[in-house]
């Protein structure tokens, strides 16, 4: 049987399929996994994946292309001449999969299943009803068990991703915490003051700190790592940022994909939540954690990108000493 799985959005958000993945590969002879350019280095850390396509949708991300520049018609000629039995559409709780079904119905899939809250019409065979708060990994799962794929036998149905390469030479040796300080929207993310002053706390505490970025964050981990802590800001493709989370001891963090990929290699998190969406449906999974931040603030489901809130609330009502008490408390619990 030829799988295939969708999953649309951002790199977090593919991390947190890799139960389902792993759930619908135990059932199929190949899967593939239908994903956006923002999603496309999580994807291809998953196990079970053997193959990926990336296709932008018009209906997915901050900045979609128009229904003219999306390719519509190159992308369901590829994925009819591919002649998939099956297909998992995965969504958020809060999207809806019947767009991404019509394009499967258009692509001649024969089986086809969601989450959906809208009625499907025909779009879909298998129409799941998540329950109540359920966390994204959970909602994914029971949506690839309510077509069939139950989970392998031993899987612990946490998240996974391939082996990571080894990341000593970035990070020298010897225990460390890592502080990441961007996020992949502003109104998840803690102060550079805020981060800065904490970076300092852990050294002073006598913590090695390693503070990571991407490359249009090189500025930011330069700032908050200053003279005390080893800055890989740029320096991280995901393949080796899993690496050094995995060797970490903790991992500082908002509610972005580093969150979720420190999860996936077993490393505790302290997640800086805003609740711009409910932690316990984003919150780190599976992992020791302590979740900071104000999640009954005004912002709170609001689902914004920047904060709707003069002062930032939310966040910046959690002070530096609250992280390093919450560092130490991880540390201790997982000794």
């Amino acid at each position: 049987m030829r799988a295939l799985v969708v999953r649309l959005d951002s790199f977090g958000d593919v991390l947190l399929a890799g139960p389902a993945v792993r759930a619908v590969a135990a059932h199929a002879s190949r899967v593939t996994l239908l994903c956006g350019p923002r999603g496309e280095p999580a994807a291809r850390l998953l196990l079970g994946v053997d193959e990926v396509i990336v296709w932008e949708a018009p209906w997915e991300g901050v900045r979609p292309p128009s229904v003219e520049d999306a390719g519509i018609d190159a992308v369901v000629r590829r994925l009819r001449g591919a002649v998939f039995d099956t297909a998992l559409v995965l969504t958020s709780f809060h999207q809806s999969p019947l767009p991404t079904a019509l394009l499967l119905r258009m692509a001649g899939v024969r089986r086809i299943g969601a989450d959906s809250v809208d009625h499907p019409g025909t779009l879909l065979d298998v129409r799941h009803r998540r329950l109540p708060d359920r966390h994204e990994a959970e909602a994914a799962l029971d949506t690839a068990m309510a077509m069939g794929f139950a989970p392998p036998p031993g899987d612990d149905r946490r998240l996974r991703v391939l082996p990571c390469p080894d990341t000593v030479p970035l990070t020298g040796n010897g225990p460390y915490v890592v502080v990441h300080p961007g996020a992949s929207a502003p109104a998840r993310a803690w102060s550079p003051e805020r981060c800065t002053d904490t970076v300092q706390r852990l050294a002073d505490a006598g913590h090695r700190v390693v503070v990571t970025g991407g490359p249009d964050e090189r500025d930011l981990t330069r700032r908050v790592g200053g003279d005390v802590a080893v800055d890989l800001g740029g320096r991280t493709e995901p393949r080796v940022l899993a690496g050094v989370l995995r060797n970490a001891d903790v991992l500082v963090s908002g509610n972005t994909g580093p969150a979720h990929l420190a999860a996936a290699v077993g490393t505790p998190v302290v997640s800086l939540f805003s609740p711009v969406v409910p932690a316990e449906r984003w919150g780190p999974y599976g992992v020791p954690s302590v979740v900071l931040g104000d999640q009954a603030a005004p912002c709170a489901g609001s689902r914004a990108r920047h904060c709707p809130v003069p002062g930032h609330p939310c966040l910046d009502g959690v002070s530096p000493r609250d992280v390093v008490l919450a560092v130490h408390k991880l540390i201790e619990e997982t000794a």
